[in-house]
């Protein structure tokens, strides 16, 4: 099947075309993503209205984009793929409306893909010359601006929710305290850019040492909001000069990344697995990848991302889940609707 992938959960609009007779990387025919950043930066943070009207301007010219990279028209697809939710409900229903519209004019199935799920399965798409692509079970830490969870999978469409955030996400907490730090929108990936301009070499205690929250006590849930008050103080009662930011921010990247890594293998013991798969914006974060390497290599396992591209928000991973469900003889009915809240547990089983 050759399917096309729509994502507009939030501020990007991403577009891709999977094709399943190929493998892996293969697969993947061609994909875009049009960031919303520079329209919601004068704001600071996300406009739901202003997104939902950016979707509806950019998504057909990059369907058409997409398709024409791919070097196929729309009779050429065999279905269609997209995010259905969880996300800001506008935003899920332009996605959802075009997607629909598409697959009753072409007679095609359509499903809508939990958009959680298609993070998940990012890296399956991956190609590993020496063991391939993972395969369940396996524990996946799902980690970006609006989820930190561990899941363990037991197969493709049965998830059990090992640990989730009570707070700030991982990704958020990186937002809102750049925020606080005065750094520009948006603040996380610029954070981690400053951190790394601390000259505290990897592995020793910097300048600024924050707490690891919850990791003193059993449990693999997170909490971030009171890290992200430490590093208010911090800066507050700092000189604010340029090396004590980078030093902070060094100090506070630590601290996420040490919380996620204790976590992870808390989880990797509990769910007896030694496999670990990360997805979301955060597991693009570099010293992020080069912690869980180094925790799963010294278990005897392997951690497994997707590349950073499809880390963040894109239509390739929309297609690709997408393309699992419709293989497996999945599809919606041809109403258009979105779920703006979606436990990803509910979602059934995609058979063998």
């Amino acid at each position: 099947m050759k399917v096309l992938g729509i994502e507009t959960s939030c501020d990007e609009t991403g577009v891709a075309v999977y094709d399943t007779s190929r493998k892996g990387a293969d697969g993947l025919l061609a994909h875009a993503v049009y960031s919303q950043i520079a329209l919601h930066a004068e704001y600071g943070g996300v406009v739901p209205e202003l997104a939902s009207r950016d979707h509806v301007r950019k998504l057909l010219p990059l369907i058409r984009q997409t398709l024409g990279e791919a070097g196929l028209g729309v009779a050429d697809l065999d279905g269609v793929a997209y995010t259905a939710g969880p996300g800001l409900v506008g935003a899920l229903l332009v996605g959802a409306g075009v997607a629909r519209s598409l697959a009753w004019a072409l007679d095609i199935p359509a499903i809508g893909v939990h958009h959680m799920e298609g993070h998940l399965l990012a890296p399956l798409m991956e190609d590993d010359p020496l063991r391939g692509p993972p395969e369940p079970p396996f524990v996946a830490l799902l980690v970006s601006g609006g989820h930190t969870q561990l899941v363990a999978v037991e197969a493709i469409g049965r998830y059990r929710l090992l640990g989730e955030t009570l707070d700030d996400a991982a990704g958020e907490a990186f937002d809102k305290t750049a925020k606080l730090m005065g750094l520009p929108y948006p603040g996380g990936p610029q954070l981690a850019a400053l951190a790394e301009q601390s000259d505290k070499a990897p592995g020793q205690p910097g300048a600024f040492r924050f707490s690891r929250p919850m990791t003193d006590r059993p449990g693999l849930d997170f909490s971030f909001s009171g890290l992200k008050t430490q590093v208010l103080l911090a800066w507050r009662d700092s000189d604010q000069s340029e090396t004590t930011k980078a030093d902070i921010a060094r100090g506070f990247e630590d601290a996420v990344i040490d919380t996620l890594a204790i976590k992870c293998e808390r989880a990797l013991d509990a769910a007896a697995c030694d496999v670990l798969v990360v997805a979301g914006g955060v597991g693009a974060n570099r010293r992020l990848r080069a912690k869980l390497q180094l925790m799963a290599e010294r278990r005897g396992g392997r951690v497994c991302f997707p590349r950073p591209a499809l880390c963040t928000d894109n239509g390739a991973m929309i297609a690709f889940a997408g393309a699992l469900r419709l293989q497996a003889g999945q599809h919606d009915d041809a109403a258009v609707h979105v779920t703006p809240r979606w436990d990803m547990a509910s979602l059934p089983a995609v058979a063998a």
